[in-house]
């Protein structure tokens, strides 16, 4: 997508910056919105000039939720959505979740529905003190998307996500920081820096080859059912070290004192023998 009229997509300092921009309509989702987001992700996952993406909001409120009034789904109505055919939000928390760079939510004001569903597979959540929350989806009449019965969950524990979900109530940030939901509270004003310094943290710190396997490990292995498959790809890496530029970078700019200068790229360093690659 050449033009972006629903989200808006800028590089700055190694960074790339989506933020939701219907600010008229309190960031609706809508089906352009969740195609341009993916779109914007796989942009910024394979551009090497970008190492962390910040999704945020423009308006007082992060996201409402689905908007309807533009038209609906991309399908007939009367015929049903084809075999093939995919809900929006889902469209983009997959996408994320597919990710070799980490992906920071700074959430603000209202993040209802898909307006949370879409954050729920992001590293990290940062929420503004007047932000609050919802998986609103039983007091619709509807169902919970973006795969968030998966996501949600394996963040704050069964108990809690049944509440939410089964109850449909609106909760504020203390609750979600209790629970998990997000990493870390900060006052509406400081928000959007926070999240920056995070990170540049993330790129001035972290080598992208490792941040890329690491983050897929945790996603794709954390739930098989023993140890043994994970140590087997575990003992692959760790066996390919002594070839590995960037881990005598890391342990010799620790040994000196000195920010690492790590080399390995993500768009053409990651190991070949990761499960989760293979065709």
């Amino acid at each position: 997508m050449a033009d972006y009229a629903d989200i808006t997509y800028e590089v700055a300092d190694r960074i790339a910056t989506v933020t939701l921009n219907r600010p008229e309509a309190r960031n609706g989702y809508t089906v352009r919105m969740a195609d341009e987001l993916a779109d914007a992700m796989d942009r910024a996952d394979h551009d090497e000039d970008v190492r962390v993406v910040v999704l945020t909001g423009n308006g007082k409120d992060f996201c409402v939720g689905a908007d309807l009034t533009s038209g609906g789904f991309d399908f007939d109505a009367a015929e049903g959505p084809g075999p093939e055919w995919q809900e929006p939000a889902g469209r983009c928390s997959k996408r994320i979740f597919t990710m070799n760079k980490p992906v920071i939510a700074a959430i603000h004001g209202a993040a209802v529905g898909g307006g949370i569903t879409i954050t729920l597979s992001c590293d990290y959540r940062l929420a503004a003190t007047d932000s609050k929350f919802g998986f609103v989806f039983t007091r619709r009449g509807i169902y919970p998307e973006g795969a968030s019965a998966w996501f949600l969950p394996r963040l704050v524990g069964m108990g809690t996500a049944m509440d939410w979900m089964i109850s449909g109530r609106v909760f504020g940030a203390e609750e979600a920081h209790r629970a998990g939901l997000v990493h870390s509270l900060h006052a509406p004003d400081e928000l959007l820096g926070n999240a920056y310094a995070l990170a540049k943290d993330i790129i001035a710190t972290t080598a992208p080859v490792s941040v890329a396997v690491t983050r897929q490990l945790l996603y794709r292995m954390s739930n098989v059912d023993s140890p043994f498959p994970v140590h087997e790809v575990d003992s692959k890496l760790i066996g390919s070290l002594p070839t590995n530029p960037d881990a005598v970078e890391g342990v010799m700019s620790f040994l000196q004192k000195r920010p690492p200068a790590f080399g390995l790229r993500v768009d053409r360093d990651l190991p070949d023998f990761l499960p989760w690659e293979k065709k």
